[in-house]
């Protein structure tokens, strides 16, 4: 895929997007999971030592300051774990990862075939609900752990999360994703197209489709393969002049969403399809004109729950800097760097 960019440039950006995330308060929770997930990303790409000393730094001051209960949200904290883990082999970091899939595997709430339900805190907060969140909190978090622990029952759970999210959020005449589905009243309640959360899920399943060696041996697999297709086939077609995706999809009038615009472009990227390159070379515009000189991705819309109409997600707060902008637009970076490398290689 041709991605018109200068290597160093964009790692010049990343590394004031970087500063700017450990500049964050940044907590034991989702937006620092998804932000230290992005510096992580970044650290692979770059190799750039100074990433991976000060997110130790910071896990290791919040170990000895105490860690929160676990809830689906906080085990995105555990995509960071692995990449210390790998690089450190650090046991206290591999018995925080072995904590949480402990607690996704034996205590987080599921609903129907074993569906993890969406949590935030230790109470029963969407009863019988599957968000496309918990694709990147846990069901990706759970791959990359059997991946590389070698457990194989953590593998088919983590594909079994995405064959039922896929299944329960994917409208197969369209291609695209809602936002949430409730089991108890069997709908996707507002039933908006939210773009962050087809972000969630094209990235995911990108990414599964890529780092999963011998793939085609797990039947799930072939369902997030076309469920991936038919989604980037959908969402391309929606993309706004200036490179970015509304926060509302298919609602012409929703402000552009840099967050979701960048999970969306990675997973264009690193699904590989080379006429998507129009697409993401239109996203990069689009989210580097959104990264201050200082390192904050703009227009980064706020937390959002399912909300109960259009008017609520329009109405998302998009001033502030927030942890899964940072950590997005780093994995789109790392993933353009990537691409950038790869076809370098190739000349």
């Amino acid at each position: 895929m041709k991605i018109s960019a200068k290597e160093n440039d964009l790692k010049q950006i990343v590394g004031r997007v970087a500063e700017y995330t450990f500049g964050m308060d940044l907590t034991w929770d989702w937006p620092g999971g998804v932000a230290y997930y992005g510096v992580s990303r970044a650290y692979e790409v770059t190799g750039e030592q100074a990433y991976l000393d000060r997110m130790i730094a910071w896990v290791d001051e919040y170990i000895e300051a105490g860690l929160p209960v676990w809830t689906v949200n906080t085990c995105a904290m555990g995509h960071m774990l692995l990449t210390l883990y790998e690089q450190t082999k650090d046991e206290r970091y591999a018995e925080l990862i072995f904590s949480k899939i402990d607690y996704l595997e034996n205590k987080a709430l599921r609903f129907g075939d074993r569906v993890l339900q969406h949590t935030v805190s230790a109470k029963n907060d969407f009863p019988e609900q599957c968000w496309a969140d918990t694709l990147f909190m846990a069901a990706y978090f759970m791959l990359r752990a059997g991946i590389m622990f070698d457990k194989k029952h953590l593998v088919e759970d983590a594909l079994h999360q995405f064959f039922w999210h896929i299944n329960y959020l994917q409208d197969e005449n369209d291609g695209l994703w809602y936002h949430g589905y409730n089991h108890i009243k069997q709908d996707h309640m507002s039933g908006m197209y939210w773009a962050r959360a087809n972000a969630w899920a094209a990235y995911t399943m990108s990414r599964a489709a890529s780092i999963l060696p011998e793939a085609y041996l797990y039947p799930p697999m072939m369902h997030i393969w076309s469920s991936l297709r038919d989604q980037l086939a959908a969402v391309k077609k929606l993309q706004k002049e200036d490179g970015l995706w509304g926060t509302v999809l298919d609602y012409p009038e929703a402000y552009g969403e840099v967050s979701a615009t960048a999970g969306i472009a990675a997973a264009m990227i690193t699904q590989g399809n080379p006429l998507h390159g129009k697409h993401v070379q239109k996203a990069l515009d689009g989210v580097l004109a959104n990264i201050a000189d200082n390192g904050r991705v703009r227009n980064v819309s706020g937390g959002t729950a399912v909300m109960n109409d259009i008017a609520g997600y329009l109405g998302i707060d998009r001033k502030w800097a927030q942890g899964w902008g940072q950590g997005l637009g780093l994995a789109f970076l790392a993933s353009a760097i990537d691409e950038l490398k790869k076809e370098s290689d190739k000349l």
